[in-house]
């Protein structure tokens, strides 16, 4: 179902239940104060609302939606069963997880449960059938919320009963054992099977020798399937007794996390929400926040979505936990919603005194209201209203990154040739020349349809199937122009390499032939004959209708290509063999844009964001100046963070924003 509340909410977990009742009153002004439009309730709460077996207690929790809807607070309600209660695991220890050792995690902080355990599985989806039914028509209701962030903490459970289902699992995928060893490459180390039921999960192996690769790969999915089955479980409950009522869970869309396949989830979804915070060790996590948006809104097609979670200021989580600084929460929230955000939510609205999370910032921070962070968030609120004209937009692109978590599962796999090469390292290089320039990004699955876009960039795609490959390469051929990286189209869908040499899948479109890699040692890097330099990455690479842009001036193979060009039917093929460095992708990148004719958002200098929202006539223009510095950008129309009119350029101080409605009406 498509969502448009019609308006950019604003808001964040609100735990109640931590709190004394006298407390709850003051929270809501305080809401009503900020501007706060949703609030996620109950994600940590089986506890507080089953206290015992069959027994609920929701008395409180009526209280507590009685109240928000009376303050005009929307409710994102959680079915709870993120994390199972301790009379649950205490009479069924069966239902925790257990690690690839062999070790039972157990209870004490969050999601300690087996995703494949019948007595979680059970409870869980009656509490959900309570909640439905109980609230499917509360004025507060404005959409449910599933889980929360499946696979934070329990991604794969490696005991006997997931052994069971990921036989069932293989079956369905493979047909019979054969199938299974054939995918598996059972020749290799005599791991062949003589039946399915001899098949195990990749638990720990001997000391110095890898599991089986395939099977590895296939963990990995099954889990993700799993996973997946358990919230479709749930939301099916909902749409059953609460029609017409959103279902969402929260992603966990950052180049920090992979445990499962978003794209798979994102089909199960009537909204797609997203959590998402700041490595705060990096100066470039406000560009890495900028593709975890894109990929975010590619999960969502391109409608709006939600930023369900992200710190209003400091996190507890990382070794070291700096404040955000003045102006940098407000400059966050409009990149999230300039990339395609209906919402900008944050955990939690209260700070918590006790708990794992006591020092993880809060809308209502614990020096209270007299406060830098509670004026930015009051500010912040305000600001997202007078905004709400952009909800139900659009981001416009015309270059597109192909995205997969299968192919990034693959890279990570055991005895490769580098153990440098990582899947978003590439994306986030290639992603960060476009972000510079000015230019926008959507981000598609493997196999995607492409011919909307004049440019696609294929990064570090290591596993590629049968069916996705040539979509590349007849989107090259009617006249797209594409850049595809160093270890990408190398193996199938099974992780068998794909002979005849690398890259395998793109070895044509590409008009190379990579006869041997040649990755570099720690520290070593390469001279390129442009002037410029690269490392972790080099191959023994010959032309086959393709022509050299970039050579090796030295290194493991001095003089061949490094950079190459194919001119094929229409349209153009590049290939990067090398990591290079910041300025030559940068260079590279550029020229990229040129030739296939790609035009600019808007005219911007290295870290400062432009993108366009658009909805019929009208086009809002986002401006975020990253930098120390005052800055100019072309642009015309009306700011509508100061209402102040724009004639040819906007002006911005240093950290500042602006949103310009360049056309049509409000």
């Amino acid at each position: 179902m498509a969502w448009d509340s019609g308006r950019l909410h604003f808001g964040g977990d609100y735990n109640p239940d931590q709190w004394p009742r006298a407390v709850w009153a003051e929270d809501r002004r305080l809401m009503r104060e900020a501007g706060v439009s949703l609030a996620s309730v109950g994600i940590f709460s089986w506890a507080h609302l089953e206290p015992e077996a069959g027994r609920y207690d929701f008395g409180w929790l009526d209280e507590v939606l009685d109240g928000l809807a009376e303050t005009g607070v929307g409710v994102d309600l959680a079915t709870a069963t993120a994390s199972p209660p301790a009379w649950l695991t205490t009479a069924h220890p069966e239902a925790l997880p257990v690690d690839r050792e062999g070790r039972r995690r157990w209870p004490g902080a969050r999601q300690a449960y087996c995703p494949s355990s019948t007595a979680w599985r059970e409870r869980g989806l009656a509490l959900v059938e309570q909640l439905a039914t109980r609230y499917a028509d509360h004025p507060a209701l404005a959409m449910w919320h599933v889980g929360n962030e499946y696979g934070c903490h329990t991604s794969r459970c490696y005991c006997d009963v997931c052994a069971a289902r990921f036989r069932l699992w293989l079956a369905e995928r493979y047909g019979d054992v054969q199938g299974v060893n054939h995918a598996w490459g059972t020749a290799f180390w005599s791991q062949r099977y003589s039946s399915i039921d001899e098949v195990l999960p990749p638990r720990i192996t001997p000391d110095g020798a890898w599991a089986n690769p395939t099977q590895q790969l296939d963990y990995r999915r099954f889990a993700s399937d799993l996973l997946l089955d358990a919230f479709v479980a749930e939301r099916d409950v909902l749409h059953r007794v609460s029609p017409g009522v959103p279902v969402t869970t929260n992603f966990m869309v950052m180049t920090r996390f992979n445990q499962l396949d978003y794209w798979a989830w994102a089909r199960e979804m009537d909204v797609v929400s997203n959590d998402y915070y700041p490595d705060f060790a990096d100066p470039l996590t406000h560009v890495e926040a900028a593709l975890s948006a894109d990929v975010v809104r590619g999960l969502a097609d391109g409608d709006p979505w939600l930023l369900m979670e992200t710190s209003p200021s400091a996190v507890n989580w990382q070794p070291r936990n700096p404040a955000k600084r003045p102006g940098q929460l407000r400059r966050d929230a409009l990149q999230q919603v300039a990339h395609g955000a209906d919402g900008f939510n944050v955990f939690q609205v209260r700070a918590s005194v006790a708990g794992a999370e006591k020092f993880h910032s809060g809308l209502i921070p614990h020096a209270g209201t007299d406060t830098r962070l509670w004026r930015e968030v009051v500010e912040l609120g305000g600001l997202l209203g007078q905004l709400g004209e952009v909800a139900g937009s659009r981001v416009e692109a015309s270059v597109a990154f192909v995205w997969d978590w299968q192919a990034w599962w693959g890279v990570e796999l055991d005895s490769h040739p580098s153990v440098d090469v990582t899947y978003p390292d590439r994306a986030r290089a290639f992603h960060r020349a476009l972000w510079d320039l000015g230019v926008a990004v959507d981000v598609v699955a493997p196999g995607a349809p492409l011919d909307a876009y004049s440019l696609v960039v294929v990064p570090t795609l290591y596993l590629v199937d049968d069916d996705a490959a040539p979509v590349l390469d007849a989107y090259v051929r009617d006249g797209g122009h594409a850049v595809v990286t160093y270890f990408s189209g190398i193996v199938d869908a099974d992780d068998h390499v794909r002979p005849g040499g690398y890259p395998g899948a793109f070895r044509e479109t590409l008009g190379i032939v990579v006869e041997e890699f040649a990755p570099l040692l720690a520290g070593e890097r390469v001279t390129l004959d442009d002037g410029g330099s690269a490392d972790v990455w080099s191959e023994d690479l010959r032309l086959a209708g393709a022509e050299a842009v970039v050579s090796y001036v030295d290194g493991p193979v001095p003089g061949r290509a490094a950079v190459t060009r194919h001119d094929l039917g229409q349209g153009v093929a590049w290939y990067v063999a090398t990591r290079t460095d910041v300025e030559t992708t940068a260079r590279l990148m550029a020229r990229m844009v040129a030739e296939a004719g790609v035009v600019p958002v808007a005219a911007a200098t290295p870290g400062v964001e432009v993108q366009r929202r658009r909805k019929g006539d009208t086009s809002w223009l986002f401006v975020l100046n990253h930098t120390d510095d005052a800055v100019s950008v072309p642009a015309t129309g009306t700011d509508i963070v100061t209402g102040v009119p724009v004639s040819g350029s906007v002006t911005l101080p240093a950290g500042g924003v602006a949103v310009v409605r360049e056309g049509g009406g409000a």
